[in-house]
């Protein structure tokens, strides 16, 4: 008989406060109302409730709830999608003006069924809350788009305030971690996104507590700054079901504040690190740090 796996206690640390005030509760409502789905609910973020009750920001997630891909880590739905939603842009930019954000993050589930991954309709997306709200900011968390340059090159016409696309984990997790996706793949992203507009900050992230040694975190710096990567946020993971891959490890704030210190020595304009942060966590922040540092190099 199989011996059964032991499961990690989750440290105090990672307690999470709740908040459901009147902010939090007139987002979802809206978010059901235009149909719209976001990435905070489906992919069950841990910040949920200081992005929606205290911060009053959130990510939306275009292109359905349906995802190409099975990731070991992520808890969006997966199977084969059925639609495109072609009024998807309007509805998410009439919403950016209905919550009056300074910055918007669109993000999507992978779509592999479709020719361009998803990169017209991000196109669409950005142009549109451009032409409804023309103050906030957008920062776009595309997937690799099969890899594709013509996708990523429809994408960065439309200009984001900030490409954001994770590598996820180091190089010797991804086959066991990510599907499809492969590490140099999403390097190459980053790096042609930085060559096509070298004038947009660009950002990824990583999910550390899966197995990883601290030289392979240290590691993953590198190769993300090797790339011209401006910007880095650095999360625990936490299991979403015990049918995702298992948490081996859980960090203390003082290693996340170490990690941190490490990344901004290795030449990033910023850095996020804690066990809460997500990808976009804060976003909002970074984008205005972002265009502060491009001033001052002007």
């Amino acid at each position: 008989m199989a011996k059964k796996e032991e499961y990690i206690r989750k440290p105090d640390w990672l307690k999470i406060k709740l908040n459901t005030n009147e902010n939090y509760t007139g987002l979802k409502k809206l978010m059901r109302e235009n149909n719209l789905n976001t990435v905070c609910e489906e992919a069950k973020c841990p910040n949920i409730h200081e992005c929606w009750a205290v911060r009053r920001t959130a990510t939306f997630m275009i292109l359905g709830a349906v995802c190409t891909r099975a990731c070991r880590f992520c808890a969006v739905k997966t199977g084969l999608p059925t639609e495109l939603d072609t009024q998807e842009p309007e509805r998410v930019a009439e919403s950016v003006k209905l919550m009056n954000l300074k910055h918007a993050v669109i993000t999507a589930v992978a779509r592999d069924d479709l020719k361009d991954g998803g990169a017209r309709i991000f196109a669409e997306t950005i142009r549109a809350v451009r032409r409804e709200n023309p103050f906030t900011t957008i920062e776009v968390l595309p997937s690799d788009m099969g890899g594709v340059y013509e996708n990523i090159e429809m994408l960065m016409a439309a200009r984001p305030d900030i490409l954001n696309h994770n590598i996820e984990t180091v190089r010797s997790l991804t086959p066991r971690v990510r599907a499809r996706a492969t590490y140099d793949r999403s390097l190459e992203l980053l790096r042609r996104a930085k060559e096509l507009q070298p004038d947009i900050p660009t950002k990824s992230s990583i999910m550390i507590g899966l197995g990883e040694t601290k030289e392979e975190i240290i590691e993953t710096m590198e190769d993300l700054r090797a790339n011209n990567v401006d910007i880095m946020a650095i999360g625990q993971y936490l299991q979403p079901s015990k049918k995702h891959i298992k948490v081996q490890k859980y960090y203390h704030p003082d290693e996340f504040a170490e990690l941190k210190e490490i990344a901004m020595t290795k030449g990033f304009s910023h850095c996020e690190a804690g066990p809460l942060v997500r990808s976009s966590y804060h976003a909002d922040e970074q984008v205005n740090e972002a265009s502060k540092a491009r001033q001052a190099q002007a």
